[in-house]
């Protein structure tokens, strides 16, 4: 119940703590009571002051937000802005008074790179094996600075580590604790012990996400999961020496971002860089035209679909043909069928009875065959599959001619017929929106979204402003964030994630057809 005043000459770094003026009195006071009923349920002794109507100590609240923090019942917010530095001593504050330290949270859980259903512990203790997560990779000229976080065990420079995500030794040879993105020779450190976050020099062919641990002591630990890029764009060289330079720092890029990534299209020969959005994209555009200064040209961003089928098939691929002197033969029945998750990857089973199993050699043949084409486009515009589980529910073999040739053949045979008695389905990316406007551009704002195709989700007042959560297919988005500045007069704000994917409409398929 103060009011602080941050200095604008020095950047922030002077805090005046004053009484709040009487204008702002009753809304700090309205703030405060509900911060305080959000806690109450979370608190015991809270709750009994309140009902006793009783002065609550501020060191009760403190106690009571760091406990609900850790047990991760609530997350408090701050304001400030980084950019005027504003607010950011009670900001450190807050890091210090509520989060926990890793003694407050349970041992990490990883598992034996080996056997990945054996789960192994590692306590926030230095005399625990080490192990480490890559949470963030930056490129510099004396060698890429590789972001850590040390749940156990002890690091020193000159070391060795094993990365079990790539099944490589990796190479420490710093360690630097870094002021933003400045370093200097007092941050050179030798140790890094549990707790710590700091930046390894020397690694290759780590990436974001990747576990460093003991040679001796392996562990994996959970790797930060990433969506699934939902945006593409064609871009192409100037010229072909542009081309060596532009594959090095794509390659670069993708290691530090796991969410962005990069191939050659077989057919047009063009390197298709894909992203999480329209702003994502940008941003990679600026950093190879501005960092990079790179000659490169770029087309229009295009939408990521995925293909599954309507419903379940079973159908039978067969081969049956003459090479030569000797006739191949094999019949193949496969069971193709949609999973409610829409974007879940494609499962490959055999679900043949143990009487019937075929010889391994060609049961290992077909799962290798239906998992190749699994992994391949389908039927419409070759986009990659997704949401589909195949399974193989029995076979035929002769005597002779039934080989390994046969069966490949007779599993294509299987995947084209299954896609197409399955009824092919094109699905689209959709976006998670939350729209916050002042409630005089609600009506066009939502206007605006259902000729989109969005779906309102939910409306909430928060005084003179509203906030909308919506869903809507990315293909209707491209532009939107200056179509709402139009609709709002520049008042309007909007945030996008991705969210799954949904059966595209028809004509969009039909168009991909043709």
């Amino acid at each position: 119940m103060k009011l602080l005043s941050f200095s604008t000459e020095d950047a922030g770094r002077t805090v005046m703590v004053q009484d709040i003026p009487e204008e702002l009195l009753a809304d700090a006071r309205d703030w405060r009571n509900v911060m305080l009923e959000k806690l109450y349920s979370l608190n015991e002794e809270l709750m009994q002051l309140a009902m006793d109507e009783k002065p609550i100590p501020a060191d009760l609240i403190r106690k009571a937000v760091r406990e609900a923090c850790i047990s991760q019942a609530i997350q408090p917010v701050l304001c400030g802005s980084a950019l005027h530095g504003v607010g950011v001593q009670p900001l450190l504050d807050g890091v210090a008074a509520y989060l926990p330290c890793p003694l407050d949270r349970p041992a990490v859980e990883g598992c034996d790179p080996k056997k990945a259903d054996k789960k192994l512990l590692r306590k926030p203790d230095p005399n625990d094996p080490f192990c480490a997560l890559v949470f963030k990779i930056l490129p510099a000229k004396t060698g890429d600075m590789f972001w850590i976080r040390v749940y156990s065990g002890k690091l020193e420079s000159n070391s060795r580590v094993y990365n079990p995500n790539r099944d490589k030794k990796e190479n420490v040879a710093q360690l630097w604790q870094i002021h933003a993105s400045k370093r200097d020779r007092q941050g050179q450190i030798d140790t890094l012990e549990c707790g710590d976050i700091a930046c390894a020099i020397g690694p290759r062919d780590s990436i974001t996400g990747d576990t460093l641990c003991d040679t001796r002591e392996m562990v994996q630990l959970p790797s930060i999961q990433f969506a699934q890029s939902v945006i593409s764009m064609a871009i192409e060289p100037e010229n072909t020496t542009e081309r060596k330079k532009l594959a090095e720092v794509l390659d670069m890029l993708k290691r530090q971002d796991p969410t962005f990534h990069a191939s050659e299209s077989p057919e047009s020969g063009q390197t298709i860089i894909s992203g999480m959005g329209e702003l994502h994209l940008e941003v990679i555009k600026n950093r190879l035209v501005r960092d990079y200064h790179l000659n490169v040209k770029f087309y229009k961003p295009r939408v990521s679909y995925r293909e599954t089928i309507h419903g379940p098939a079973e159908v039978t691929g067969q081969c049956n043909r003459q090479v030569g002197s000797q006739n191949l033969f094999a019949r193949l029945r496969v069971r193709f069928e949609p999973l409610e998750e829409l974007a879940a990857k494609v499962i490959v089973l055999d679900r043949t009875p143990p009487e019937k199993m075929l010889p391994e050699n060609l049961r290992q043949v077909a799962l290798e065959e239906l998992k190749n084409r699994a992994e391949g486009g389908g039927l419409v515009g070759s986009f990659p599959l997704a949401g589909m589980r195949i399974s193989i529910l029995g076979a035929e073999l002769a005597e002779i001619g039934s080989d390994e040739v046969a069966f490949r053949i007779a599993a294509n045979d299987a995947f084209d017929e299954g896609l197409k008695a399955g009824g092919p389905a094109l699905l689209e990316p959709m976006m998670r929106m939350e729209i916050t406007t002042p409630a005089d551009y609600l009506g066009e704002i939502v206007g605006d979204l259902q000729q989109r195709r969005g779906l309102i989700e939910k409306t909430e007042a928060r005084g003179g402003i509203t906030q909308v959560t919506a869903l809507a297919p990315l293909k209707e988005l491209f532009g939107y964030s200056s179509a709402i500045r139009s609709l709002s007069q520049g008042r309007a704000g909007c945030s996008m994630e991705p969210q799954g994917y949904q059966i595209a409409p028809k004509e969009d398929m039909e168009s991909f057809a043709m």
